[in-house]
């Protein structure tokens, strides 16, 4: 396992490119034509939205569900869905009638949690103001908890390029995904994963990825299942940008 592999969900439909329903759906569709091994093929959808999914779709689907009413669809409403994920907010698991890996929403200040066997958490790492963007001290503290109790997690939000960098609209610096799995690698070696979520050095940073041993990459994606951006082009133009992979943008070939 590379530590590009099936890294990025396609969150297509959220803020802030929230594309329309048919529009995130043709994109993905070229995105599965694509096939680069960096995207998941996964599609994010809320669960508010999934009569809109239906009236559209017309290829078979992966699906993320993120779970923004107020109870789990029925099974027998997603009996032609292949639902992998379900994504719950408010810090607390819910039933599940469905074989699928849930995932619950929370914030470092409320870890501790207690999630029942085999279900993971979910970490936002930024949104639409200065607030919603974690420190690196927070989010380092989210990824060391999930490291120390081998707890599956996955990411959202914010994470719109490789490296950690200031951005002037919001007048806050954007957590980088680059910066996260090599956190996590740290995490996983047993370090502190907080200097590498603050860097911003780019030869640096590619250098730890170009030396993260399989084992260690191997475990940090066991941990950190994948991250939901709503550009699915972005992520591979970066990495194809550091040397971290090759090929094309539309059949990128991993070389980490």
């Amino acid at each position: 396992m590379t530590l590009f592999h099936s890294l990025v969900d396609d969150a297509g439909l959220f803020p802030p490119t929230a594309l329309p329903m048919a529009e995130a759906l043709r994109r993905h569709r070229a995105d599965l034509a694509g096939g680069s091994p960096v995207l998941t093929h996964r599609f994010l959808c809320p669960a508010s939205r999934l009569p809109e999914l239906r009236a559209h779709l017309d290829f078979p689907i992966r699906l993320g569900l993120i779970l923004d009413t107020p109870d789990v669809p029925p099974p027998a409403d997603l009996t032609d869905l292949a639902v992998e994920l379900v994504e719950v907010p408010g810090g607390r698991a819910v039933a599940l009638d469905l074989p699928a890996r849930q995932f619950v929403e929370v914030t470092a200040a409320q870890l501790p949690v207690d999630v029942p066997p085999g279900v993971g958490l979910k970490v936002r790492c930024g949104g639409l103001t200065a607030a919603a963007f974690p420190s690196a001290q927070d989010l380092g503290s989210f990824i060391a908890y999930c490291a120390g109790r081998d707890i599956p997690f996955k990411a959202t939000a914010g994470l719109h390029n490789a490296v950690r960098h200031f951005h002037p609209a919001l007048g806050t610096d954007r957590h980088g995904f680059l910066n996260l799995v090599l956190a996590v690698c740290a995490a996983v070696e047993g370090r502190d994963p907080v200097p590498v979520l603050r860097s911003t050095d780019v030869g640096e940073l590619v250098r730890l990825a170009q030396a993260v041993p399989d084992g260690t990459a191997g475990r940090a994606r066991r941990l950190l299942v994948s991250y939901g951006s709503c550009s699915t082009s972005t992520p591979i133009e970066d990495l194809l940008a550091l040397g971290l992979i090759i090929g094309t943008t539309a059949d990128a070939e991993e070389n980490v």
